[in-house]
């Protein structure tokens, strides 16, 4: 996938917690294994897919897949767990398929029984994958009302901003709003200072920083989208015009939708 259709993803993704009753197909899952192993190998992470994951939630309807989102107990890896799990659920998205950051609506010991995952590697959440109808359930209607009920825009996601933002940051700074968070609470700040933009979160040491990772990841976009190349280093976004944004280039056929 190129930038553009990053930039189209976010406009199609959204939070979907009812799925039809028909598992992802075989070429679809080999293709989500794919995207798994290019992320670990990337970020150094422990991402695992799991082809049936019903098993671990009782809210979702019908029959859907997951990647269990899993890294090191670190704040970097918390980050690049929102970072490169995002990467996924944009190119899911793009594809016509249903996905949903889930962070605590699950049955997380069972999830992790299943996983049996390494010592000192954590599980932060999980993103569920499958095949949606075109509308949402009265279900989905629901919870986006009850978590979408003061939507924040950027301007409140701003702790300083010294002077206006120019028209590329302020682009930017849309796509981080369209940004999935849990239960829509945004807790990242941003600072504008001299013409240069960083952000944080107040409990870097916690699922906050897999919101961050994920902002980091829709501001980069669209910096991107208006020519300008960079990259987050400690908190801070770095221009740099010889940097290329790459992610793999998965082709993904939606049989059995």
């Amino acid at each position: 996938m190129n930038n553009e259709e990053y930039i189209k993803a976010i406009e199609m993704r959204a939070s979907r917690r009812s799925y039809k009753n028909i598992g992802l197909d075989k070429d679809t899952v080999e293709i989500i294994k794919d995207m798994v192993n290019y992320v670990n190998d990337k970020a150094n992470l422990n991402f695992v897919f799991v082809e049936d994951a019903s098993f671990a939630f009782t809210i979702f309807t019908g029959k859907f897949s997951c990647v269990a989102v899993c890294g090191p107990d670190t704040i970097e890896a918390r980050e690049d767990c929102g970072y490169y799990g995002e990467t996924i659920v944009l190119q899911c998205a793009y594809h016509g398929l249903g996905t949903c950051w889930v962070g605590g609506t699950y049955n997380e010991n069972k999830m992790l029984e299943a996983l049996d995952l390494p010592k000192k590697v954590r599980l932060y959440g999980v993103i569920t994958i499958g095949y949606v109808s075109p509308k949402k359930s009265i279900l989905e209607n629901a919870f986006y009302k009850a978590t979408h009920k003061n939507n924040k825009p950027y301007q409140k996601m701003f702790e300083v901003c010294d002077e206006k933002l120019p028209e590329d940051y302020e682009y930017a700074m849309k796509l981080v709003e369209a940004a999935p968070s849990a239960v829509n609470r945004r807790p990242v700040k941003f600072r504008y200072e001299k013409g240069v933009i960083s952000a944080s979160v107040e409990e870097p040491y916690s699922d906050k920083s897999i919101d961050f990772g994920i902002a980091k990841l829709h501001f980069q976009l669209g910096m991107s989208a208006k020519g300008i190349k960079g990259e987050w280093k400690n908190g801070e976004f770095v221009v740099d015009d010889q940097r290329v944004l790459k992610f793999p280039d998965i082709n993904m056929n939606n049989e059995g939708e």
